[in-house]
């Protein structure tokens, strides 16, 4: 029951997009905007041509548009519950976990997505996959499970504020920091000291290299092996916190 429940709740999310199609700007337009601006205005700059920085940026650039768009869940959460949605959903025999778990697997179909056209521009553009489907899709895999983990995050700060705004807010001063001091984009090596030892640990660094190594080859096993260890680090922190936020909330 609980399954069918979030399955149907998922469903609903991802419909919504139809009568609001401005949701799509956040998974599909932004997205591609961020990768052309980023390959075409630095890319001269970092490295000698735009089709050179794309090899190194577009794992990057991937991993920093997953970890603005988990924001999009605690800002539906968040919204679901000051309309009100959630007391009426809390009416229906369904289980108490369906509206929460609902709107986390709708937002990672949503993510996949977004992760599938960046991978089809960048290649119209010039980034060629040198692994094979399994890596490709060994990445893909990654990138969602981080994406998962991440979003507790979300939930997290959606249950502690008032309003979808304050969400906003707090997830684009932590996430901001996270994705732009960190190795998406540049080689930490060019970084001051003190920056480069943060940017060398920080999981937007981890993922983004094992993002790296398994489309265009090198290091594979030590960025895969630490990105799962953040994503489990942060699903055993935040996941409990937040679901007690999330039952006191409602």
């Amino acid at each position: 029951m609980a399954l069918r429940n979030t399955g149907t709740l998922a469903w609903r999310t991802l419909v919504q997009i139809k009568h609001n199609p401005f949701e799509l700007i956040d998974f599909s337009v932004q997205p591609i905007m961020f990768l052309l601006l980023f390959t075409y205005v630095f890319g001269g700059a970092m490295a000698g041509s735009p089709a050179e920085y794309l090899t190194f940026a577009l794992p990057g650039i991937v991993v920093q548009n997953l970890i603005f768009a988990t924001m999009n869940t605690g800002i539906g959460l968040n919204t679901d519950i000051t309309k009100g949605v959630f007391d009426r959903l809390r009416s229906l025999p369904i289980a108490r976990s369906a509206p929460l778990a609902g709107r986390i697997l709708a937002d990672v179909i949503k993510q996949a997505w977004a992760v599938a056209l960046l991978l089809v521009i960048g290649i119209v553009l010039g980034f060629r996959i040198e692994t094979g489907p399994a890596a490709t899709l060994g990445a893909i895999g990654l990138l969602l499970v981080f994406a998962v983990a991440l979003s507790w995050v979300s939930v997290l700060v959606a249950m502690l504020v008032s309003t979808p705004e304050k969400v906003q807010i707090f997830g684009f001063v932590l996430f901001f920091p996270l994705t732009m001091a960190s190795g998406a984009f540049v080689d930490p090596a060019t970084m001051p000291g003190w920056l480069q030892a943060f940017a060398e640990v920080n999981p937007t660094t981890v993922v983004a290299d094992a993002v790296r190594g398994l489309l265009s080859g090198g290091p594979v096993a030590g960025p895969v092996t630490w990105s799962l260890a953040w994503a489990g680090g942060l699903l055993v922190v935040f996941a409990p916190l937040a679901v007690r936020a999330f039952r006191r909330r409602i």
